[in-house]
């Protein structure tokens, strides 16, 4: 077991490194004599930091927590506009043929988009899965080479996935790591998802030729009614990849995702999951730069504009894990005097570095936020016209 930590923070302890090595080993068997599953990662969502990994980047068989890439395509395909969460699917007969967890949609059965989110998000459908990759592409297969397109888009470095539901297969793998990234994607860029893999138990409406009737969706993920901080993410089993979880919680400021591959049980997954996020809880404090220095218009010089306005590349955050003072953080502001013409915008033309306990731990890039095209001759004749006019 490895116990990851920032080059940045190992240093900024306060101590020799050696004596930083000498915890970091201390927490590592900690944590590793307590951890039974065989692969397992903790990543810190905003910034990804891996704060703890056990053989993450082994190649498995990932089981229904395959749903997590299929969850992120479809709230993707509807933030896009190609899908809304009203429209309605028709179920297939080879998306109604699935074997596994189901929810027994019937061929030629219609549902809501978002009732389908529910039925996988909840009961893990694999059902409803093929049906919603069949509504986003056409095809099942179509939809996995846009699966594995959006893979290698998020540096899921190791993973090929084969369906769209988990189904084992020999090319079928992905990594805790990989889990863990595509996991962050989902959380950080559609929150929403929480709305539906925190329901513990729903009803849906099954309207087939025989009528209508109700179905129960239960949640297979049981830390969303045993550990308080829970909020999502996806479970998985197969006889092959054992038992897996992708565990997300929130506390306080800090939101963790906690990976579990090959557990021997389920309840042994969930109690791995909830270790790993509670030795993450215990070590981390989130700095998050929320008043950003004011940045002003900065002069050009040979341009059609005296000056051009700044902005920032983006949010700024930073994972602790030594139990550094973070209000003790400091700010570096970096910029020219001048900038000289042309200017594009998103040009990187200054920083901001951050530091703590005098040693750099990472910064912000700014950007220009406007084009400021070169002057030419005519440029200066229409100024000096201006400026000798009574």
């Amino acid at each position: 077991m490895t116990l990851a930590l920032s080059p940045a923070a190992m240093v900024s302890a306060g101590g020799t490194e050696e004596l930083t090595e000498q915890r970091q080993d201390t927490a590592e068997h900690q944590v590793a004599a307590e951890v039974a599953a065989p692969h397992a990662i903790l990543m810190e969502v905003s910034t990804g930091t891996v704060l703890m990994g056990k053989a993450e980047d082994e190649k498995l068989h990932p089981a229904s927590v395959t749903k997590i890439m299929t969850l992120l395509l479809i709230l993707e395909a509807v933030e896009e506009g190609k899908i809304a969460l009203s429209d309605t699917v028709s179920v297939s007969e080879h998306a109604a043929s699935m074997g596994g967890s189901q929810v027994y949609l019937e061929p030629f059965e219609q549902q809501t988009v978002e009732t389908m989110i529910k039925c996988i998000a909840v009961a893990s459908a694999n059902d409803a899965c093929v049906a919603m990759a069949e509504h986003i592409s056409g095809s099942e297969g179509d939809f996995v080479k846009r699966m594995n397109e959006r893979a290698a888009e998020l540096g899921m470095e190791n993973t090929h996935f084969v369906n769209c539901c988990g189904l084992d297969d020999p090319e079928h793998l992905t990594t805790a790591r990989d889990v863990a990234l595509m996991s962050r994607e989902l959380l950080l860029n559609h929150p929403q998802i929480h709305e539906y893999c925190t329901i513990w138990m729903e009803n849906i409406i099954h309207s087939t030729a025989r009528g209508s009737f109700e179905f129960g969706l239960t949640n297979t993920n049981k830390l969303i009614k045993q550990y308080e901080y829970a909020t999502g993410l996806k479970t998985g089993y197969t006889s092959v990849a054992g038992f897996c979880v992708s565990a997300s919680a929130k506390k306080d400021e800090i939101e963790l995702i906690a990976v579990i591959m090959g557990g021997a049980d389920s309840k042994g997954r969930f109690q791995d999951a909830v270790t790993l996020l509670n030795s993450g809880f215990a070590c981390c404090s989130l700095y998050k730069d929320e008043n950003r220095v004011a940045l002003t218009d900065l002069t050009v010089t040979g341009g059609v504009k005296d000056r051009v306005a700044l902005k920032y590349a983006g949010d700024f955050s930073y994972v602790s894990t030594d139990g550094s003072n973070l209000s003790d953080m400091k700010r570096s502001l970096e910029l020219p005097d001048s900038l000289p013409a042309p200017v594009k915008e998103g040009d990187m033309v200054g920083r901001v570095a951050y530091i703590l306990n005098g040693r750099e731990i990472g910064e912000s890039s700014i950007l220009a936020a406007g084009d400021v095209e070169k002057a030419g001759y005519g440029d200066y004749l229409r100024r000096a016209f201006h400026i000798f006019l009574p």
